[in-house]
């Protein structure tokens, strides 16, 4: 995920054309963040919330995903709106579950159809004749605490399970204290990670460009 993050930032994300601009926030934007309106405040402006914000949360969650597949703890999930299928390891029965990374990752808008894709998994289940009720649905939040989730997904958890962190970790893999193992581990991996400075070459490097181009009057 770490590569993939580096190798995006230097071929996308330091790109102009990888941008839509809106001129009047940008200026304001490099206003706050270098107290001018210059090359390398546009190209922060543009940049930081793209590395730092969806770009690798979204890669987080699809790499989670694929190793829950890769390592044989779940089964991509053939029914539309779920993400994976594995056995519960505590009450043994087959869960069918969408993931979510965090425990304020959704918002109002998205919770009357969340509702409505599980609704209409269940009764095609009882279309089926399939052994299946509310508590086989479930949203997996990976990382986070049960008094941390949002009036969003405490909405939703009246109705289908949303199972966060370390209870979420346990029911998938049937070790307990696996989440918290695993955030050390990550936590020793991060911290000797070699970021080669790859985020201030990014920033530097769209901020030349900008400087090039004809978007904006410096002088």
């Amino acid at each position: 995920m770490f590569e993939n993050h580096k190798i995006n930032a230097a071929k996308t994300h330091s790109k102009l054309k990888s941008y839509k601009i809106n001129p009047i926030i940008v200026k304001y934007l490099s206003k706050i963040l270098e107290d001018d309106f210059t090359p390398i405040g546009i190209a922060k402006a543009l940049y930081y919330p793209r590395i730092l914000g969806t770009s690798i949360n979204t890669s987080f969650g699809t790499r989670i995903q694929n190793m829950f597949v890769e390592l044989g703890l779940a089964q991509g999930s053939l029914i539309k709106g779920m993400d994976i299928e594995f056995n519960d390891k505590i009450d043994n029965r087959k869960k069918w579950c969408q993931l979510k990374s965090g425990p304020n990752t959704i918002n109002s808008e998205d919770v009357n159809p969340l509702l409505k894709k599980f609704t209409t998994v269940i009764n095609l289940a009882r279309t089926n004749a399939m052994n299946l009720n509310n508590s086989d649905l479930i949203l997996g939040v990976l990382y986070g605490e049960q008094d941390q989730l949002s009036q969003h997904y405490q909405k939703i958890d009246k109705q289908f399970p949303v199972i966060i962190g370390k209870h979420f970790w346990h029911r998938l893999t049937g070790f307990p204290e696996f989440y918290d193992k695993l955030v050390s581990n990550l936590d020793e991996m991060i911290s000797n990670l070699d970021t080669e400075d790859f985020f201030k070459k990014g920033y530097i490097a769209l901020a030349k460009e900008i400087e090039a181009s004809d978007l904006f009057d410096f002088e």
